[in-house]
């Protein structure tokens, strides 16, 4: 099962990423080119890490998995928050913080992305 540590070293293995503290020292945060993709907060009872999702996944993924949910504290309908508690294979997991990380990648300037692949 995915855990905090397998968390961070997936999300610090993608290109052009940094991790930050921008809302203090219990929100950990991955940002890509200085965009976030994903956080999680390290005071929480259970592991959960937020995502940015596109509209047409945002909803399937939500109907297929009880532990994702609307975003926590993020728009509702670009971010979901899954709950890491082994009901949802690593795999997919890693798959959705992928897709996040692709998501905001495609958002930036063709400069930005240019920049990201010269890294």
């Amino acid at each position: 099962m995915l855990d905090i540590e397998k968390f961070r070293s997936y999300c610090l293995a993608k290109k052009g990423v940094t991790e930050e503290f921008p809302f203090g020292e219990d929100t950990l945060v991955f940002k890509v080119m200085g965009k976030m993709f994903a956080l999680t907060g390290l005071d929480a009872e259970s592991f959960s890490i937020n995502l940015k999702c596109d509209s047409e996944q945002i909803t399937y993924l939500r109907a297929k998995y009880p532990a994702v949910q609307p975003g926590y504290h993020m728009n509702k309908q670009h971010w979901n928050t899954v709950m890491v508690d082994g009901s949802i294979p690593e795999k997919e997991v890693k798959a959705m913080i992928d897709h996040s990380y692709d998501e905001v990648v495609k958002g930036m300037t063709k400069k930005q992305r240019q920049e990201l692949e010269n890294l």
